[in-house]
């Protein structure tokens, strides 16, 4: 217990600042109340789900695979979502490209798995309403659409008429970042859970693949600063190359390469080129 209770101090911090992350989306006058902050357990609750069962995937996979990983470490942050993520340690080397894509494929397969339902309850509990009074009320960022969250608001809407927008429940907020973010860990990058992928799949070819891939967020920056950034973050910290696994000799099966195929229509359904547009 005595190694595990940063993870806990660490989660219990996030459970706080995602509340009020969350009651203040919820609207309202703020305020230091029970009933003001139990308005913000529903995205909380919703966006913790989506960001610890990424991350428990991620580390049950590694203990399936003998690979040493800590339990998730939350982190706790006053941004507009009130957390800056969570993520897992490996402490030992991977032992093999089998093992790295089941790794970095179980992290966002489990995440997409709750993400999307999070976002459709969230979408059925949001509502139409005049363009003005939700800039009004809700402040001047939109988001903008991946393919499925523009299919789900679709099925379940329609066409949403001239002069009418959609406002999105904090329950759907939550379920827009956990895409979001399973797509952004999705890029066939470096050590991201794509980068794991990428590699395991495809070797040493992943490298190249990972420098035209870095090279198209480039020209992406003009729709959105935030790939700028991104594209240094990846290039000084993430870095392009994967390194190598023990036995990197053993290719992927067959069953495993069909799921490689599942991660990049994920990414393509979850890619979210503009995400935020500031009106």
């Amino acid at each position: 217990m005595k190694k595990n209770w940063l993870h806990l101090f660490l989660f219990l911090a996030t459970v706080v600042t995602t509340t009020v992350a969350g009651a203040f989306m919820a609207g309202g006058e703020p305020e230091f109340s029970v009933a003001y902050l139990v308005k913000g357990v529903p995205f909380s609750a919703s966006l913790l789900a989506v960001l610890g069962i990424h991350e428990l995937g991620h580390y049950f996979a590694s203990r399936i695979h003998g690979v040493n990983a800590t339990l998730p470490f939350f982190i706790p942050f006053p941004t507009i979502i009130g957390t800056f993520g969570a993520f897992i340690k490996i402490k030992s080397a991977i032992p093999d490209r089998r093992s790295l894509f089941d790794i970095g494929f179980a992290g966002p397969a489990a995440g997409f798995v709750v993400a999307l339902p999070v976002l459709v309850i969230g979408l059925i509990l949001s509502e139409i309403a005049p363009a003005p009074e939700i800039v009004e009320e809700s402040g001047r960022i939109a988001l903008g659409d991946s393919i499925i969250v523009w299919l789900a608001a679709k099925i379940i809407y329609g066409s949403i008429p001239d002069g009418m927008e959609l406002w999105l429940h904090p329950v759907a907020f939550a379920g827009w970042i956990g895409l979001w973010v399973t797509s952004i860990n999705l890029l066939p990058i470096g050590q991201l859970d794509g980068g794991h992928i990428s590699y395991a799949a495809l070797g040493e070819k992943a490298y190249k693949v990972a420098r035209w891939v870095w090279i198209a967020l480039l020209p992406l920056a003009i729709l959105w600063l935030g790939w700028l950034i991104w594209a240094l973050v990846i290039l000084f910290l993430i870095r392009l190359r994967h390194p190598p696994t023990v036995y990197d000799w053993i290719p992927l099966d067959r069953r495993r390469k069909v799921l490689s195929v599942v991660a990049l229509l994920v990414f393509i359904l979850t890619f979210t080129p503009t995400p935020f547009m500031v009106s």
